[in-house]
């Protein structure tokens, strides 16, 4: 029978192993965390001595996690996420008030929604109404007042010195493997809607470059999006999450697309300790990932 008192699950351990896969290695993973690598790699040998397995393939070209590392991955972010709201319950207050947020599709099903689950439990006397819209329209709902604050996409020059900056992410051309882009002519372009950004950087760019985007297919969700290029309908802006096996980046016959930066903005003269408490354990959690994983 396995002696499970000689076996630990550090925390320190369990939150490098979250940071790697967050960040696509143990190099990168070191820099979030302001770690060497080579005290990243010695809690994860840790950790793999004191369960008796390895955690991480360490041989080239394969998966970053074994089995085992992989399945641990799921008990470590429900582990992580109990030990975090238990430290954050010593010192809960009786915080009351009321937050108006907005939302992108994108951060609806990420960890941004644990946190405001945790936030709900800890302060059950604020009220958080959250609206979901795209980063044009939350961008304006800030400016007239609508909303208190909202989680956003923005192009990595727009984000401003007030902004909480959560992560960075490529934006990519893409198309299906099938799909044969015409050498003359209109390009088939399947597009968010007129609120979307991307759609009118591409649109401009477009025309500067002397390419000409002919919208064959419009869809407000990232959902419709995919399908359209899984169908081979034509070509699209599409985030780094959103790329699929099937489909393939165009690099050099179009304008490389800016990054993208997630933030939290809030609202000009907002004066809501309710929200400041929000946006101060959304950077707690930051500050103990090296950054926020917005993929779950």
């Amino acid at each position: 029978m396995t002696d499970l008192n000689s076996r630990r699950l550090e925390i320190d351990a369990l939150r490098a192993l979250l940071a790697i896969r967050h960040h696509g290695g143990v190099t990168r993973a070191a820099e979030a965390l302001g770690l060497s690598q080579s005290a990243v790699s010695h809690k994860i040998k840790r950790l793999e001595t004191s369960l008796g397995c390895e955690l991480l393939n360490r041989s080239p070209g394969s998966t970053a996690f074994t089995a085992a590392g992989s399945d641990l991955l799921d008990y470590a972010g429900r582990i992580l996420g109990l030990h975090d709201e238990a430290l954050l319950s010593l010192s809960k207050t009786t915080l009351a008030g009321r937050i108006a947020l907005g939302l992108t599709e994108d951060t609806t099903c990420t960890a941004l929604s644990r946190i405001l689950g945790r936030f709900r439990r800890l302060h059950p006397q604020v009220s958080v109404r959250t609206r979901v819209r795209m980063s044009l329209v939350l961008r304006s709902m800030l400016e007239r007042g609508e909303i208190d604050a909202a989680i956003i996409q923005v192009f990595a020059h727009e984000v401003r010195p007030t902004d909480l900056v959560l992560m960075k992410e490529k934006l990519h051309w893409v198309k299906h493997h099938d799909l044969d882009l015409p050498e003359g002519g209109p390009i088939p372009f399947l597009s968010f809607d007129d609120e979307c950004f991307y759609r009118r950087w591409a649109l401009d760019i477009g025309q500067d470059a002397g390419i000409v985007l002919e919208t064959v297919f419009e869809c407000s969700s990232a959902a419709g999006i995919v399908a359209a290029v899984n169908a081979a309908m034509g070509i699209a802006l599409l985030s780094e999450r959103h790329l699929r096996p099937e489909m393939q980046i165009i690099a050099g016959s179009l304008p490389p697309p800016p990054p993208l930066v997630y933030v939290v903005r809030r609202g000009r003269k907002v004066r809501n300790p309710a929200l400041d408490t929000l946006v101060k354990e959304i950077e707690g959690e930051i500050s103990r990932y090296g950054g926020l994983a917005l993929a779950g």
